[in-house]
């Protein structure tokens, strides 16, 4: 019999009901919590950890007869990750709430929770796997085997003392095969559909939901080219993203993309196609996960947003947590506010925030 104790971040998902499912089955003491962050439904609001959610943790927790708890994550989930959410849409960039979520709520506040109920463990429904390497004598965080789910990129900011802490049971297994070990062990959550991209946003556009939350924001101002020629007005650079080629509402011969967003002028940067590629980015905040740090160049592949293939590139350290990446050849459409994550095979070396791009 396993004495470990566990506590399982359970979303209401198959994912973690599954983790939850599959570390009982191990013979841990599992402990499912669920993290409040919004009080709608998911047919009002956020559908992650909202009520319906907490409801379909708590029939699945009493079909695997073990303990559940909703803890209040409002406030922190506001400050951390709604408010930067917010903050960087205002600076011209396009976030990734998701990794804010991880780093701050899952990994930081859960973490400490589960550490005051004197647990050995954190566990998540990820699709990641995290291995102790006696030679590096360091945790290693690697992709999951199910290529179409890898989640390993949001995790990038997880820490080696996080590592060691959590569980991720899910980082052998298709998402196929977790639907049907659910299904197996009779939880009610089987079929349920995937969450959506973004939980707080529902039903609606960015667009609006920043528009109805921070008006001020949506202050016009000129869309020019990259000669600087006026083409026409934005309603706001909060309405718009890098790549973008809806809704610019400017008539032209080709079509014509967001190239780059200038805060400080509160001007929109638009070109053709090939304008909107770039070989070079400059990256902050940076984490290290296979490596202590980065101290001199390095040949990786990386992603530049989730769903990105991996590119070959050199990452170069620039001091104070920045680092230059240079793609091998030029990628379309980066973006700052986004991550950039960097991979050795199977490995997660590191990752950091893109910050500016170099053309």
């Amino acid at each position: 019999m396993n004495s470990k104790k566990v506590v399982v971040a359970m979303s209401g998902g198959v994912d973690s009901s599954v983790a939850a499912a599959l570390l009982k089955e191990k013979g841990f003491e599992v402990i499912g919590i669920t993290m409040q962050i919004s009080q709608s439904s998911s047919k009002d609001g956020g559908n992650c950890c909202g009520l319906d959610s907490i409801e379909d943790a708590k029939r699945v927790a009493n079909r695997l007869e073990i303990s559940h708890y909703v803890l209040n994550f409002r406030d922190i989930f506001k400050e951390k990750v709604i408010a930067n959410f917010f903050e960087e849409y205002q600076e011209g960039k396009t976030p990734n709430p998701c990794i804010r979520c991880n780093q701050y709520i899952k990994f930081d506040a859960l973490l400490k929770k589960a550490q005051a109920l004197s647990t050995d463990y954190i566990a998540t429904g990820h699709y990641a796997r995290i291995e102790f390497d006696s030679q590096r004598k360091r945790y290693l965080l690697k992709k999951g085997i199910d290529s179409q789910k890898d989640q390993s990129y949001v995790l990038y900011t997880m820490t080696q003392e996080q590592l060691k802490q959590t569980l991720m049971p899910l980082g052998n297994l298709t998402k196929d095969r977790v639907r049907e070990i659910a299904k197996e062990k009779g939880l009610p959550v089987a079929n349920r559909p995937e969450s959506q991209e973004i939980c707080f946003i529902r039903d609606e556009n960015y667009g609006k939901f920043l528009k109805r939350h921070i008006p001020e924001a949506a202050k016009p101002g000129p869309i020019v080219n990259s000669q600087g020629k006026v083409l026409g007005e934005h309603q706001g650079i909060i309405l718009y993203t890098v790549g973008q080629r809806k809704k610019i509402g400017i008539s032209a011969k080709e079509p014509l993309y967001v190239m780059a967003i200038d805060k400080a002028k509160n001007v929109i940067v638009v070109g053709k196609k090939e304008e909107v590629y770039a070989s070079k980015l400059i990256a902050v905040s940076t984490n290290y996960i296979s490596i202590e740090d980065l101290k001199e160049p390095l040949d990786v592949k990386a992603k530049i947003r989730y769903l990105h293939e991996f590119q070959e590139a050199q990452i170069t350290p620039l001091g104070e947590g920045n680092v230059r990446v240079k793609f091998k050849q030029p990628q379309w459409a980066i973006t700052p506010g986004q991550a950039v994550v960097f991979y050795n095979e199977d490995i997660v070396i590191g990752g950091g925030v893109i910050s500016e791009v170099e053309r």
